[in-house]
């Protein structure tokens, strides 16, 4: 038998990044005061599929939202941008040559990619996944589902929206691809809402602990920084392996609360973890200088919010 003098352990950080705690402990950190409680269930639905992937029309949902120059930066680099944020859930075609970005939701500015957008919008892989058989077709549409902080408004409102629409494009099953920490709970409520309703579902999330906190029935993890929960940037191999990994996890999986981690790695120096909301690696001045920015995107998000949906 060998006897090794030492254990070659990974570093304690290189694990999924605590996202629940890690944006409790910077908002309280902030001087907010009331912690957000996250959407939290024991039961989770599961409809198995009902017929193959290939005689089946698949549904994309996204958080981000299709480019207006009006609205400011949004591009590479861009800080976050509470007046790109939209409020009611939207439909694109599936043909159109639409400009997604990212810039209105809270991501890891300082990792993620803002460029590519196969990286948060699996649209290419998709539509390769159809040209080889793999399934049907996608749907007519792709849908955009608000980030929406209010989990009632999402489950009551954003929620059957995005239903009706699926339904109306005669969506089988669906992709989910969430951004931020917000965008990941309310993509998994829609998740639930939809298996209700009898559409199996995927999400493809990088925020592991948002998603199985809230429960869903199928999450493929990449532990990728927020924003690029698709793909590797600039990588069409990771494109289509990542989204071959959720489709087949849409056929295998054997009931609800089921993970799968993509083998992907994003750098091989797991340090780039520490960066997010992350007040240890801030100076007072810089958190003081956070708080204001984020009670200007508060109020501006909120005037947004009741221009669009009264509340």
């Amino acid at each position: 038998m060998v006897k090794h003098s030492e254990l070659l352990f990974a570093p304690e950080l290189d694990q999924p990044v605590r996202y629940i705690e890690r944006t409790r402990n910077y908002y309280l950190g902030l001087g907010y005061e009331t912690p957000y409680v996250w959407a939290h269930y024991s039961n989770v639905p599961f409809t198995p599929l009902q017929k193959p992937l290939s005689q089946s029309t698949l549904g994309l949902v996204t958080t981000a939202v299709p480019f207006d120059a009006s609205k400011g930066l949004q591009g590479p680099g861009a800080p976050y941008n509470a007046a790109a944020k939209f409020y009611d859930p939207y439909v694109c075609s599936i043909d159109e040559n639409v400009d997604l970005r990212i810039a209105h939701v809270g991501v890891d500015r300082l990792n993620a990619n803002m460029q590519d957008s196969n990286c948060w919008f699996p649209i290419g892989a998709a539509k390769r996944a159809v040209a080889k058989g793999r399934i049907q077709s996608l749907s007519q549409h792709f849908y955009g589902l608000p980030t929406n902080r209010s989990q009632r408004h999402t489950l009551e409102i954003d929620a059957p929206s995005i239903l009706s629409k699926m339904r109306a494009d005669h969506v089988d099953l669906a992709v989910l691809i969430p951004n931020c920490p917000i965008c990941h709970q309310s993509q998994s409520l829609l998740a639930r809402y939809l298996e209700e309703a009898g559409i199996p579902t995927v999400i493809m999330g990088a925020a592991k602990d948002i998603v199985e906190y809230c429960g869903v029935p199928r999450l493929l993890f990449s532990d990728f920084p927020l924003g690029n929960a698709a793909a590797l940037p600039d990588n069409e191999q990771s494109q289509g392996s990542n989204f071959e990994l959720a489709l087949r996890l849409l056929e295998s999986a054997p009931s609800a609360r089921t993970t799968v981690q993509s083998p992907l790695v994003w750098n091989s120096d797991a340090s780039w973890k520490l960066d997010y909301s992350n007040l240890e690696r801030l100076s007072a001045e810089e958190i003081t200088r956070l708080r204001d920015e984020a009670e200007k995107a508060r109020i501006t998000a909120r005037d947004i919010r009741m221009k669009s949906v009264g509340a």
